[in-house]
Parts: structure tokens; C-alpha cells; sequence
């Protein structure tokens, strides 16, 4: 399967089957939905896999990008397309690259927050819910910040309490919930 970033340039693909990359039009609509918010950003992406998420955040001007994904073979691809778009821009941006579940790396100190979460785990994985509540609880999400889950629309994941929906949107079988942290949260 060829990846390319929504500007034409041509990332590597993640090893075998194990992962399931955003659509090119999910990607088109999340960057267009964040637009305002990516110029200078700080962009966590959760289960990364190929990191084409983050490229594109990282692409359209994200200060800084933090890519987390459990299996070492995913992290390594997302580190070598993130270097490869960095080098590619006419301005310095931070990229890092994290072989962890998101779990245990969401469990220590937040050294930062973050402008814009994005977490697209395997649908079935069932850890929507420990994802929301590890970023509430961590303190990763700066106070205007939106946690961004993209989901099988045929079953969405609740949105925890200390969570508002600030949007949701759905492109055929991939949904996308956009949520903001309660002001009691924040």
C-alpha cells in the first residue's frame, strides 16, 4: 500500500497488515477541521502507526509533534517519515518518536501539554475510555486543547464525563469525535 501526504509526498507503509491508515479523505477533513488551531501547535498522536497523521500536522505547521505507538516496527516507520518531512520544511519543528502502548506512556509525568491530541486506536482495542481518562488525569492536554478519537462509526465510544463532545463527524465506517475538557476538568 503507498502512503502520500495530502500535499503529494510519499511516506513508507507500515510492515504486513497490523495497521489501518486513516483514509487520504478523513486526513483532508481532520486537517481542514483543524486548520486554525495548527500553526504553532503542539500535536500528541496516540497510536500512531505510519505517523501519517502527525506528518500532516507537522506539514501544515505544528510546532512540535510527539508520536506514541506499541509496536517497534510502526515506530520506526512513523520516525522515518516524521525525519523525512521535517527535513523537508523552511522552518525548525521538534519531532519525537515513542515505542510504548499508550497506557504506560500516558502514566508518567506530562512534561507538556499539548494543543491537539490524536488517537486512532485498533477500533476493537477497547481503550478509548483509558485513553480519555489518562490525558484528563495527566494534565497532557493544554486548556483550550481538543482530544481528537477517530473511531469505527458503527460503535463510537461513550464519551467519558470529564469530557464535552465538541463535535462529532462521520466519513462512511471511520467516525471522528472531537472533545474538549469540562471546565471543571480543565
Amino acid at each position: 500500500m503507498s502512503l502520500r501526504l495530502s500535499g503529494g509526498r510519499r511516506l513508507q507503509s507500515p510492515p504486513g497488515h497490523t495497521a489501518r491508515p486513516t483514509p487520504a479523505r478523513v486526513r483532508l477533513a481532520v486537517m481542514n477541521i483543524l486548520a486554525p488551531r495548527l500553526p504553532g501547535c503542539r500535536w500528541l498522536d496516540l497510536c500512531c502507526g505510519s505517523g501519517v497523521m502527525a506528518c500532516e500536522a507537522l506539514q501544515r505547521g505544528a510546532a512540535s509533534v510527539v508520536a506514541v505507538d506499541q509496536d517497534r516496527r510502526m515506530a520506526a516507520v512513523a520516525r522515518a517519515n516524521l525525519e523525512a518531512v521535517q527535513a523537508g520544511l523552511n522552518r525548525t519543528a521538534q519531532v519525537q518518536v515513542h515505542a510504548s502502548t499508550v497506557e504506560l506512556w500516558l502514566r508518567r509525568p506530562a512534561g507538556e501539554s499539548f494543543d491537539l491530541i490524536y488517537a486512532d486506536p485498533p477500533y476493537a482495542s477497547g481503550i478509548y475510555g483509558a485513553i480519555s481518562a489518562l490525558v484528563a488525569s495527566g494534565g497532557w492536554l493544554a486548556a483550550d486543547g481538543l482530544l481528537v478519537l477517530e473511531c469505527s462509526t458503527g460503535s463510537p465510544p461513550e464519551v467519558p464525563g470529564c469530557w464535552e463532545l465538541a463535535e462529532q463527524r462521520r466519513y462512511g465506517t471511520t467516525s471522528l469525535l472531537l472533545l474538549s475538557q469540562t471546565r471543571q476538568n480543565r
